[in-house]
């Protein structure tokens, strides 16, 4: 049995028909929505790439495993997936983008050479590199991981010092003239490179590569794209195929603006953010940010009759997630960041091969999950068992087998703002630069560090439009959340070189052998039991 797990970056759940969407059709992602389970509730456990993805592959939330925004390491010794499933004789590989940072000070600390083995996958959290591409390509990017795709774009005749930049993130005019894709007036345009030469269309041609050449050891691919994240570029003919006719009508209000809360303010004023709430940028970038959608949902139709012809249906649990959402001008605000659904939600299709998951093909569920809950699903699925004390989340295999269990009471989701423009602007100390939301699924409460909260009631406010956190008559559900804030912050989450069985074992032994605390004499020791270690002087 084998894994296939899809990431696509920056994709928002509403952006795909399966959920509803009427300004998009995505056919193939709608065919695995209906052979398999389609989750209505899914929330990452941070709206930012790097935090996100390290909790999707060690199965533990931002405050756990430390690496809080993109850029901070994650630090030596954090179990990830790779290291649970390689003890169940998985092979666990990396086609494609994870945004991690090596801890290379930690692995200096400890000796560990960079090129090893173990540096290597220490480096890589976890996973065989088949081929790792960030889709941050720019010459002076740090850790760029470019060099495949260069080296492919150069074989396929598209040369240049950084074949990247100057194929797949230019535009041609129609004169023939390049433009920049880091500029937004530029969208429009179509990408320099061919269609089939995309980063999306060469991702998709090495996870079947990756696949064809599998033998008998079990695997889990993760093919983890990095469209439609920005630069907002794509190639003809998906770069004209939507219009601003086409768009869902932006989810802001004017109301919004008149806020009290000094961060939700500054977060506006930011470049960003002022950008998308320009219509006009709006109308040129959301039709080509939909068309990355309908190339990734094409290369999927492609992906998914390889698995078909080759017969790999049959054995391989195929899940498709992203690792955060986009603003796309809704609230106010541009790119990801922050807790409203479209950054925080996201969509998870998960189809399980397995007889036992029959009887929910083609099903919704509504159950609350958390990105983490990935790790110990696929821990289930190859035969072993989640460990508890390190893995937080929740295994799905009893919602895909049928069971009507809840898994949790609440999701929270982590922001670390100390690197942005607002922290400075609203004059916080990068120590208390931190939100945190919770969300029990009517009501989104987010703490904000050293300022009010914000509360939204999802039943009411669907759209979440209307901060209720100074109104008196919720000052109940305020209370109540904050004690689910309190209750999930105290929860035990770094102790995890030591299982409850040995914590339970050590319990009964009491003492390690040999050492005797707290008894006046011998008779009290025998009456519990214990004996005097041997080779003591007394008689």
């Amino acid at each position: 049995m084998n894994v296939l797990w899809i990431m696509a970056d920056q994709l928002r759940w509403d952006y795909l028909s399966c959920y509803g969407a009427r300004h998009i059709d995505t056919p193939n992602l709608d065919w695995l929505a209906s052979h398999g389970m389609r989750f209505n509730r899914a929330y990452v456990q941070s709206p930012i790439c790097g935090p996100s993805r390290m909790s999707f592959y060690t199965g533990r939330y931002v405050r756990s495993h430390g690496a809080t925004w993109n850029g901070f390491p994650l630090r030596v010794g954090e179990p990830t997936l790779g290291d649970h499933l390689r003890e169940l004789g998985v092979k666990c590989s990396l086609v494609g983008k994870t945004h991690m940072t090596p801890d290379r000070a930690g692995m200096q600390r400890l000796g560990i050479e960079p090129e090893s083995i173990i540096g290597t996958l220490v480096a890589e959290c976890g996973f065989d590199v088949l081929v790792r591409d960030d889709g941050t390509n720019a010459s002076n990017y740090p850790g760029r991981c470019a060099e495949d795709y260069d080296q492919y774009l150069r074989d396929n005749g598209m040369d240049g010092d950084n074949p990247w930049e100057q194929w797949a993130n230019t535009g041609v005019t129609d004169n023939g003239e390049y433009r920049s894709g880091w500029l937004l007036e530029n969208a429009p345009l179509p990408a320099r490179v061919p269609k089939e030469h995309s980063e999306s269309a060469w991702l998709t041609t090495r996870g079947i590569e990756y696949i064809e050449a599998q033998g008998e050891q079990p695997w889990l691919c993760h093919l983890s794209y990095i469209k439609p994240h920005w630069p907002y570029l794509v190639p003809a003919p998906y770069n004209d195929m939507y219009s601003a006719a086409d768009l869902p009508p932006v989810n802001r209000s004017e109301a919004e603006r008149q806020i009290d809360h000094p961060l939700m303010l500054a977060w506006m004023d930011m470049r960003v953010s002022k950008s998308f709430s320009r219509d006009h940028i709006r109308d040129i970038v959301a039709p080509v940010y939909m068309g990355l959608i309908k190339e990734l949902d094409d290369q999927m139709g492609r992906l998914f009759n390889y698995l078909r012809s080759s017969g790999r249906m049959d054995d391989t649990m195929i899940v498709f997630c992203s690792d955060h959402g986009d603003n796309m001008g809704d609230h106010w605000f541009g790119e990801k960041d922050l807790f409203h659904d479209c950054s925080a939600r996201v969509p998870l299709l998960v189809y399980d091969p397995r007889s036992e998951a029959d009887s929910t093909r083609g099903t919704a569920c509504d159950a609350l999950v958390e990105g983490i809950d990935l790790a110990p699903t696929f821990i289930e699925y190859f035969g072993g068992t989640s460990p508890p004390h390190i893995v937080e989340g929740r295994s799905l295999q009893p919602l895909l087998h049928g069971s009507d269990v809840a898994l949790r009471e609440f999701c929270v989701s982590e922001y670390d703002y100390s690197t942005r423009d607002a922290r400075r602007a609203v004059g916080v100390d990068q120590n208390d630069a931190r939100l945190a939301m919770i969300f029990d699924g009517r009501w989104k409460y987010i703490h904000v560090e050293t300022m009010r909260p914000i509360l939204y009631d999802l039943q009411t406010d669907p759209n979440e439009l209307q901060d209720l956190a100074t109104n008196p008559a919720y000052t109940e559900q305020l209370a109540r959340l904050a004690a689910m804030h309190y209750e999930w912050s105290r929860r035990h989450h770094n102790r995890i070189t030591r299982d409850a069985a040995t914590i339970e074992r050590m319990t009964d032994e009491r003492e390690p052998p040999g050492i005797i605390i707290g008894y006046a004499n011998r008779e009290e020791l025998e009456d519990d039991g214990l004996q005097m270690p041997p080779h003591t002087t007394e008689m």
